[in-house]
């Protein structure tokens, strides 16, 4: 494996230099500098280390099956991490890709400017780095024994909607070859108005009158000015993300990916939202007027017919299970489904899965919740802490092993195993002990 390889050099809020040659011999034994951040929920709980936090950040880490020969071409498998666009890195020990790799893959894990220092105003520039690592592999991934045209970009949630923006994207356009999106968070992806809403409000926390004047700020206020504007929460995950319309995206992505001609797998999980609201204390105390308000809200006069639904196919949850399992098939479950049928209806190439099995960590109260397919991804239950999340089952290992097999199969082949989707069968695949395949889930 080799760790911190720096892909491009970049001003504070302008486009990615990239870097096409170094000279001498180039230290590739540890990971590179981590983009600044504010941690996250997840992070913290992983053990956020910001000590090797930098501006100087647009590294990637390059993870072979073998000692490397350009004579060999293997698929690519390139990384977009999540973490709503604000934290994370490539170097988070899930995303280690030597699992991965070892299925004859060869395993890319990008690092991308964060919250405002890659999403501020419409400037994109957080895509605009994630575009510059795949021109970086285009030219430099076979003397890694990587095939350059034989490329996958995968992500997860922030990740997710990243595999897709870059979809509909022109700049993009022949860097890679196929997309695998898993949980994406598409209702994060902004809308010029709500970017420039933002970009303002951003001004005046920092107390600053123009970007230029940001450019220069410290590096902790600017941190400071985004902790205080994503502090009220409950206004959503939309602070920091690619603005559709806004530098190298098109102006409405999801239709622009639909478009693309290329294989697209889509995957969410059963129970994404309960990752927030199991340890939510201020939806602790939901109840049965809970659940017929927020069905009222989301449901309107069909809110008595959703209710029956849920309540049927989940005869288990609780009111606060059953709004979670609302708000995940309204964020997660149904904009993916909406970007299948699409995808499959304009004649392309479209497979969906649905990530089911629970962990019994915590109680069982997260069930199938946000990022828990991750390490199953990557084949890394092995990684300390892991089981904090997954606990230490037996059944774990078959499915982390046929996951990542799934995945390294795309890559190969440019299809997974399982029958694609369709708008009459609607078959998805069920990651679970067992992996059922089921018709209109």
């Amino acid at each position: 494996e080799f760790r911190g390889i720096a892909f491009a050099n970049a001003d504070r809020l302008a486009p990615p230099r990239d870097i096409t040659s170094w000279s001498g011999e180039l230290d590739a034994t540890s990971f590179g500098s981590i983009c600044p951040q504010v941690p996250g929920m997840l992070e913290s709980m992983l053990g956020f280390d910001g000590s090797n936090m930098s501006e100087d950040c647009l590294n990637l880490n390059v993870f072979t099956p073998t000692t490397p020969d350009a004579t060999t071409a293997h698929p690519v498998l390139v990384w977009i991490h999540g973490g709503a666009f604000t934290n994370g890195s490539g170097s988070i020990p899930w995303y280690h890709g030597s699992a991965l790799a070892s299925r004859n893959t060869v395993v890319v894990s990008i690092n991308y400017r964060l919250g405002a220092f890659g999403f501020l105003g419409d400037g994109n520039y957080g895509t605009l780095d994630m575009i510059s690592a795949l021109r970086w592999v285009q030219r430099n991934i076979a003397a890694f024994g990587g095939d350059a045209n034989n490329v996958t970009i995968f992500g997860e949630s922030a990740g997710g909607s990243a595999v897709v923006s870059l979809m509909s994207s022109p700049d993009a356009h022949g860097l890679f070859h196929k997309v695998w999106a898993m949980s994406p968070s598409l209702g994060q992806l902004r809308t010029l108005p709500r970017a420039q809403e933002l970009e303002t409000q951003f001004l005046e926390l920092a107390e600053v009158s123009s970007l230029d004047e940001v450019r220069t700020l410290p590096l902790a206020d600017m941190l400071a000015a985004q902790a205080k504007q994503m502090a009220p929460r409950a206004a959503g995950f939309d602070f920091y993300a690619p603005t559709a319309g806004g530098t190298a995206l098109a102006s409405d992505i999801l239709s622009a990916a639909a478009q693309s001609t290329l294989p697209l797998v889509l995957g969410t999980n059963r129970d994404e939202d309960r990752l927030w609201s199991a340890f939510d204390p201020l939806q602790a105390e939901f109840g049965e007027p809970d659940w017929m308000r927020v069905t009222g809200e989301v449901f309107g006069d069909h809110a008595a017919d959703a209710r029956a639904t849920y309540e049927t196919q989940r005869p288990q949850e609780t009111p606060k299970q059953l709004i979670s399992s609302v708000r995940t098939d309204t964020a997660f479950r149904q904009r993916a489904q909406r970007l299948a049928e699409n995808h499959f209806s304009r004649g392309n190439p479209t497979w969906m899965y649905w990530f089911t099995w629970a962990t019994p960590a915590f109680g069982g109260v997260l069930g199938s919740c946000h990022a828990l397919d991750v390490p199953f991804a990557f084949d890394n239950l092995s990684v300390p802490d892991t089981d904090m999340l997954t606990g230490d089952g037996p059944e774990r290992a078959a499915i982390a092993a046929r996951f990542a097999d799934e995945i390294a199969h795309f890559a190969r082949t440019s299809a997974p195993t399982w029958p694609a989707f369709d708008t009459q069968s609607r078959t998805t695949l069920e990651v679970n002990v067992g992996f059922d395949l089921l018709t209109d889930p």
